[in-house]
């Protein structure tokens, strides 16, 4: 009987696998093309319950999450069952104020962050670690992949604002996940059901390999790479959310989060930077650094260069109130580029203050510590000003997506990161590598992490591309590795980047990342493939060809 039958037998809520839905679920952001068997959206936890147990009775059932579907790794495609929580699972629960500078919210996992967003505001909070991709993810793939995005930089990453998960785990039973003390562990471990095995493998595993792990972590300031194993334990809490965000959904099903909420400062300007020279990058990053910027991002002119060749579709993002106005507003940087030449990278620092007479010193000091390098920089007079850069910023990778003919967006170097205050020695060194690849591709990034996205545009149906791939992907990670980085910051791993994590982090860690699947999970079946046992075979045949 096929299994689309089995499954509508179980379950209440809708289960397809005509030819169209499978197509639109055999691609996310990435560069891969899976085609599920078949696509269920669970109307209940009920009806994840009933999946899991199912999947665990029958071989060769995988379950693989999914929400918005931006991810740009391969993480939630799969041959088997994909499970979609935009549909019934997409609930704002409760929005609460803790005190004047904080609060919480109860959420699905298949809230769009846009949505999410507008509710939070109506408290004045927000959850402030929504990657580029805002307008049209979900908080559960923020959660799936540890999302970064232009505040991390002040706030940090969707690990520190995870409160409390409600998770499915392979036994099929629901149990909530949150921070334990030692007397509240200690209960855990004495439960006879799987949590309770669960919390004992995992405290004997962080305990005992304590040292390794400290020394495993990336010394860097964000880190997607692998199982965050080095953070569930410090000696007196026990914290397994820390564990769950950023596993891509390999280790359980994630039904209901609590987020902690900040409230954002009220007042904001951004400074603008245009950069010929990069020699000058870290003095910039020095001076910029002084006055704690709430962001501090960078687009290369590769970006800008795109942004004006589709203006029309920019415009239409902007949804600008006068569109005379809003052309007017780009003669600054045709004057700049007249008199100045085409900048190599454009840098967007963004100052905030809970006093607006503060934010207007510091931003003029900030103006006078820049006129000493004589560079070209602008203060963005307003914010409809302001909001066309963070659109060329967040919105490069869709314009690529969407207009370039004959080749496509190959995101495989997208995320590495390294300190800060290597970057002078390590960009030439990488520059050098990708000029002999002779790609053509963006850069867009963090730049007061050392955090980079690199997009190179390729022809996918070129046998030569899964070489180059795996050539350059080698050479990045080698020349990041050699700087003690990390070759995901906030993307996280998928189908692309989990074959190399033997390489970062060594045979060790490794098998303790294997172990930590297998206590979890010890019948493989959600989403497997991904963070242990990938295959970089598997994933180049999977290439999209076209």
């Amino acid at each position: 009987m096929p299994l689309n039958n089995d499954l509508k037998k179980i379950l209440k809520g809708e289960v397809l696998d005509d030819e169209a839905t499978k197509a639109k679920y055999s691609h996310d952001a990435s560069l891969f093309e899976i085609t599920p068997e078949a696509v269920v959206f669970p109307k209940d936890t009920e009806d994840l319950k009933k999946l899991i147990k199912f999947a665990n009775e029958n071989k060769n059932i995988s379950l693989t999450p999914r929400s918005g579907g931006t991810d740009m790794t391969g993480a939630p495609l799969s041959e088997s069952v994909v499970l979609d929580f935009t549909k019934y699972f997409n609930k704002i629960i409760e929005v609460g104020v803790q005190n004047a500078e904080s609060g919480h919210a109860v959420v699905e996992p298949g809230v769009f962050y846009r949505d999410f967003e507008k509710e939070t505001l109506k408290h004045g909070l927000i959850l402030p670690t929504y990657p580029a991709s805002r307008e049209i993810c979900a908080v559960g793939g923020m959660v799936a992949n540890n999302a970064g995005g232009e505040k991390t930089l002040a706030y940090g990453k969707t690990e520190n604002y995870v409160m409390e998960l409600h998770t499915v785990l392979s036994d099929g039973e629901e149990h909530v996940l949150r921070p334990l003390n030692e007397d509240e562990l200690l209960m855990k471990r004495r439960r006879g059901d799987l949590e309770g095995e669960i919390y004992r493998k995992m405290y004997d595993l962080a305990k005992y390999n304590f040292d390794l792990l400290q020394k495993a972590e990336p010394n860097v300031s964000k880190n997607s790479a692998g199982y965050n194993l080095w953070d569930i334990w410090d000696g007196k809490i026990f914290d397994l959310t820390k564990l769950f965000v950023g596993s891509q959904g390999t280790l359980g099903v994630i039904t209901k989060i609590k987020f902690r909420l900040v409230k954002p400062k009220p007042y904001s300007r951004l400074t603008v930077i245009f950069l010929k020279d990069l020699n000058l990058l870290l003095e910039i990053i020095r001076i910029v650094m002084k006055f704690q910027p709430e962001s501090f991002e960078s687009f290369d002119d590769h970006t800008l260069k795109l942004a004006m060749r589709f203006l029309p579709d920019l415009i239409k993002i902007l949804k600008p109130k006068n569109l005379i106005k809003l052309g007017l507003s780009f003669l600054p940087e045709a004057w700049m580029t007249l008199t100045g030449g085409f900048p190599k990278l454009i840098l967007l620092v963004e100052l905030a203050d809970n006093n607006e007479k503060n934010l207007e010193n510091r931003l003029q000091d900030l103006k006078r510590n820049l006129k000493s390098l004589q560079i070209k920089f602008r203060i963005s007079p307003n914010e409809e000003d302001a909001k066309k850069y963070w659109t060329m910023r967040r919105e490069s990778f869709n314009l690529l997506r969407k207009h370039v003919r004959g080749k496509r967006t190959a995101p495989f170097i997208d995320d590495f990161i390294v300190r800060v205050e290597d970057l002078p020695e390590f960009l030439p060194r990488l520059n050098k590598i990708l000029d002999r690849y002779e790609l053509t591709y963006t850069i867009a990034g963090h730049v007061g992490d050392g955090n980079f996205h690199i997009i190179p545009l390729m022809d996918l149906a070129d046998p030569k591309s899964a070489e180059i791939i795996r050539g350059l992907s080698d050479e990045v990670y080698n020349l990041v590795l050699e700087y003690g980085g990390s070759i995901t910051a906030e993307h996280n791993d998928g189908l692309i980047r989990s074959p190399f994590l033997k390489k970062m982090y060594g045979e060790k860690v490794y098998k303790l990342f294997e172990e930590t699947k297998h206590i979890f999970d010890p019948k493989n079946i959600f989403n497997p493939g991904k963070k242990v046992g990938a295959s970089l075979k598997y994933a180049f045949e999977h290439l999209v060809r076209e």
